[in-house]
């Protein structure tokens, strides 16, 4: 039978903050951007400032507003990985069946194990906290959904119990949006169909959730009915990129093509850098844009030939762009991103209508761009576009080293 275990750091990044400033473990902390550069939202928060209903991606000025005495600290995101890897050193004394679910969450596959789910999550949850000074809580279940349910069932430090025998009880009377991947608009078709728990949800005939979402009524189903049997993958599996990608919120709304033509440049050099480190070219280009409204939308587009050319990459960021936006209103950030990644040495089928020569000279220049920058940093050589507004088109998403969640499926 499999026991699978979801463990999640518990207020990860501030309780990492917390243990290099011991001075403030004991006030309400939060990591937070730079509210000057209007980078100024909450990414992470300890338990004290939480009780003051302090939420992830809110407005720093909005947390202040309920919490005056509020610490908020930068992030330091080296840190943050090397107690992940922390973390998974201690998982590997239990499983090689270790699959990342961002820096601070992980299943656990522990089938077969001696001891029960239970005693190898309590004792997981122990060791954390004694050898590295934060807390996890650990959902114990027979499938990754109910796992990561369990982790969040009851926080701080807490292992929770989903079995076969208990999960009607414990899963399906829970608000549905609790389920993985039931984001607001979800939630709200549902509410219109008069679905408002999970066990709501596990009822629904699959043949109305599928008329209402598609192939994704399919997912919801299994979810919500405990049918999910997708494996735990082994941990060099895992750590596999799948995606890369990097958004920013600008210092200022921007107004026009031009704006966020420079915005975009500075995040697609950022992005096919990153390729090229990888070894890796991409097939699929995606967009985020946010309006000073903070509506927001995402767009993606299938490239012809897998690239890792930034001019390529851009210019497919710009046409989605142009096709789907109108501007009726400023935008606060965007955001981009590659996916359905390829080896690069990897054979692909040549389009008749690229002037390949052109194509071969590009990639060498970003390559030669790539050395230059390594040695004498990203500000080293820029294209001229860029310096009309050094203010906006100053940042480098590369070396502040955002984190994005990694994706379940």
């Amino acid at each position: 039978m499999r026991t699978i275990l979801h463990s999640d750091c518990n207020g990860f990044y501030a309780s990492v903050e917390c243990l290099y400033d011991p001075k403030i473990r004991n006030q309400p902390v939060a990591v937070g951007g730079d509210a000057e550069k209007r980078h100024g939202i909450i990414l992470a928060k300890n338990e004290i400032a939480k009780a003051y209903h302090i939420k992830t991606g809110e407005a720093i000025w909005q947390a202040r507003q309920k919490c005056p005495e509020l610490v908020v600290v930068p992030p330091h995101f080296d840190r943050y990985m090397r107690f992940s890897r922390l973390c998974r050193r201690i998982y590997a004394d239990y499983t090689d069946r270790i699959e990342n679910f961002g820096l601070d969450e992980a299943w656990l596959d522990v089938s077969g194990n001696d001891a029960d789910g239970e005693a190898i999550a309590q004792e997981i949850r122990k060791r954390i906290k004694d050898e590295l000074g934060i807390t996890v809580s650990i959902g114990v279940s027979f499938n990754k959904i109910f796992a990561k349910l369990g982790s969040d069932y009851k926080k701080p430090d807490a292992v929770t119990v989903i079995s076969r025998e208990n999960y009607r009880e414990k899963v399906w009377c829970l608000p549905v949006e609790d389920l993985l991947y039931v984001g607001r608009s979800t939630k709200k078709k549902l509410n219109q169909l008069g679905v408002f728990t999970i066990g709501e949800l596990a009822a629904l005939p699959l043949s109305l959730l599928r008329g209402n979402f598609g192939k994704w009524g399919d997912v919801l189903h299994t979810f919500s009915n405990g049918y999910d049997a997708s494996p735990v993958m082994y941990a060099d599996e895992s750590s596999a990129v799948k995606s890369i990608g990097n958004s920013t919120t600008a210092i200022r709304d921007l107004e026009n093509d031009e704006d966020v033509k420079m915005i975009f440049m500075v995040l697609c050099d950022s992005v096919c850098r990153r390729l090229r480190e990888q070894g890796a070219k991409a097939g699929l280009v995606s967009i985020s844009v946010r309006d000073r409204e903070l509506s927001s939308f995402t767009r993606q587009h299938k490239l012809n030939v897998p690239t890792d050319i930034t001019e390529e990459i851009l210019d497919a960021a710009m046409e989605l762009f142009r096709e789907s936006y109108h501007w009726s209103k400023g935008i606060r950030s965007l955001g981009v991103s590659v996916g359905e990644l390829t080896p690069s040495g990897s054979p692909c089928q040549l389009n008749l209508m690229n002037d390949e020569r052109k194509r071969e000279r590009m990639e060498r220049l970003d390559r030669s761009l790539d050395s230059l920058k390594r040695r004498f940093g990203t500000f080293c050589v820029r294209p001229a576009t860029l310096m009309k507004d050094t203010a906006l088109s100053g940042f480098s998403p590369k070396e502040e080293h955002i984190i994005h969640p990694v994706g379940y499926f």
